[in-house]
């Protein structure tokens, strides 16, 4: 019983972050049609920015923390109007360009990682480091709930600017309707370029919360990718509430899924879920 609820315990919290590092790869696939394939390369790049401010001090992560989401938003913004942008006024086919665009850039991001800092793996250096609490009668390490903590309130503060700000609520009228939203003066070009600045800022902060959970190196965004590809096909694309229950039902999954059969089988089990939601909901489990 204990193994159960320690597994259930786990799962939910990794799924929590999870989600959150998939909702702003989420925002950008459903508000511009642009499946970003340098976001999780983002992501891991602030991980790595958060691991060298903490090994300079016990407030560094708190620093990264602060720094992270401001130089995120910068780097999405330009990233769209440097390369998106042009891409979309001159490409035939915006989404096939736009995926070589963020494909290079990913790879750019990782060799730049590998150069700097090789290409091992690091692991971010918490004062809360080998310290865990009890919950619900399981053992919890303290940097995984720190990790899901964080993800919860960026959760929070995405889902208020999406449904309780007048620029949340024009980029949401974008990817639910482009014509119309067009029709009622919303500007489309600013609304893409801060659905690409909010998303790359909550990968940032993502890439933190998953550092403070797992080791990570250059070439780990390809494995987060594949987490937030699948949470988003399943939750559905454009969804914040679909992030948020797909990233809870794999990480749940991911860890029961070890108590019944061998661990090795968790990646077959978990695209099995995602092919069947294809089949019953090809939409994704919501659609806004």
């Amino acid at each position: 019983m204990e193994q159960t609820v320690q597994a259930l315990i786990s799962g939910v919290l990794l799924g929590s972050v999870l989600a959150f590092l998939s909702a702003g790869f989420s925002l950008v696939w459903g508000a511009t049609g642009t499946i970003n394939i340098s976001h999780s390369a983002l992501a891991v790049a602030s991980a790595y920015l958060a691991y060298s401010l903490a090994s300079r001090g016990p407030g560094g992560l708190a620093v990264s923390l602060l720094v992270s989401a401001p130089f995120g938003f910068a780097v999405g913004v330009l990233v769209y109007r440097v390369l998106v942008r042009p891409a979309a006024r001159r490409a035939q086919d915006f989404s096939l360009a736009t995926l070589v665009i963020t494909f290079g850039l990913s790879i750019a991001f990782e060799n730049i990682l590998a150069g700097r800092w090789g290409p091992g793996p690091r692991v971010l250096n918490l004062s809360v480091a080998g310290r865990s609490v009890a919950l619900l009668g399981a053992r919890v390490p303290l940097a995984t709930l720190l990790a899901a903590a964080l993800a919860w309130l960026g959760l929070a503060a995405l889902w208020v600017f999406l449904y309780r700000s007048h620029p949340g609520k024009a980029v949401r009228a974008v990817w639910q309707d482009q014509v119309g939203a067009a029709l009622y003066g919303i500007d489309r070009d600013r609304v893409t370029g801060l659905a690409f600045g909010l998303a790359a800022a909550t990968a940032s902060l993502g890439g933190i919360a998953m550092g403070m959970v797992y080791a990570f190196s250059p070439t780990v965004h390809i494995e987060w990718l594949i987490w937030a590809f699948l949470i988003v096909i399943v939750g559905g694309v454009g969804s914040l509430y679909g992030a948020a229950l797909a990233g809870l039902l794999i990480g749940l999954a991911s860890t029961a899924v070890g108590l019944l059969i061998p661990f090795s089988w968790t990646p077959l089990i978990l695209f099995g879920m995602l092919m069947g939601v294809i089949l019953w909901r090809p939409t994704g489990l919501f659609r806004f």
